[in-house]
């Protein structure tokens, strides 16, 4: 199926997850557009996780339609996933396996065939800076393993890739080489979509943000729209504790008890 022409790589309209009666995201309506890094913040609890596992296939929504990359998520379903890398925040590798091995594996899932599989593997590694490859995956710190992960998403040359908490928990070198790396991926026209707690990183990185509390977008534009007049940070401060926002997640707080 030839790649379809679109200006949004991600299309969103209604989005909305329920459990029992926990509303975690309420009539979300993003748009996302190609060849954007764009950044997905919200507090703790704010329905970010919850977002990236349904555009992800991982959940199905309550309600509302997603379309990525110019098709639609369900009835393209194949032709999605052939184009998507995820990096989800926790990362379930399978750790008896070797780097190698689990980026071949990984390949050959996706219908690369062995040769092509093998020579992205030494690319990647060699990009990364990942010198284990060899090594069981059981015996790699954290941030080694976030570099398989990440080798891992862009093993088939997606044309977007999801981010869940990539920077959590790895010190400053793996960052900066992941940085580097997801800077060269939107050079490329690659689109990102990344959620972090870590803001002068999105700051830093990011053309465009998006801004949820309670499960709704409540802040949406380019990073100098919403911090022209200050850090990221204040603007991000500023949206959640705003009193539309606090009545907002009083209700959500009183309708989940």
């Amino acid at each position: 199926m030839a790649t379809p022409d679109f200006e949004f790589a991600i299309e969103t309209d209604g989005l909305t997850k329920d459990y029992r009666n926990l509303r975690a995201v309420n009539a979300l309506s993003l748009r996302v557009p190609r060849g954007c890094f764009y950044g997905f913040l919200g507090p703790n609890g704010a329905g970010k996780s919850t977002t990236i596992k349904m555009l992800t296939g991982l959940l199905a929504p309550s309600a509302g339609r997603i379309r990525l990359l110019g098709m639609d998520f369900i009835s393209d379903a194949l032709e999605v996933k052939q184009r998507v890398g995820v990096v989800p925040e926790e990362l379930c590798l399978f750790e008896n396996l070797t780097g190698r091995e689990y980026l071949i594996f990984i390949g050959r899932m996706y219908g690369l065939d062995l040769d092509v599989v093998e020579g992205r593997t030494e690319e990647l590694f060699r990009l990364l800076n990942l010198d284990a490859e060899d090594t069981r995956i059981a015996e790699f710190s954290h941030g080694m393993k976030k570099k398989v992960a990440l080798s891992a998403a862009l093993i088939h040359d997606p044309q977007l890739l999801f981010l869940d908490e990539p920077f959590e928990g790895i010190d400053a070198i793996t960052s900066r080489v992941i940085r580097d790396t997801l800077a060269r991926l939107t050079d490329r026209g690659v689109t990102i979509f990344l959620t972090s707690h870590i803001l002068e990183i999105v700051e830093k990185l990011c053309t465009r943000v998006g801004i949820i509390s309670a499960g709704k977008l409540i802040a949406e534009g380019s990073m100098d729209e919403l911090s022209a007049d200050d850090s990221l940070e204040t603007a991000f401060i500023a949206a959640v504790s705003g009193p539309e926002t606090q009545a907002s997640q009083l209700s959500w707080l009183a309708d989940s008890i």
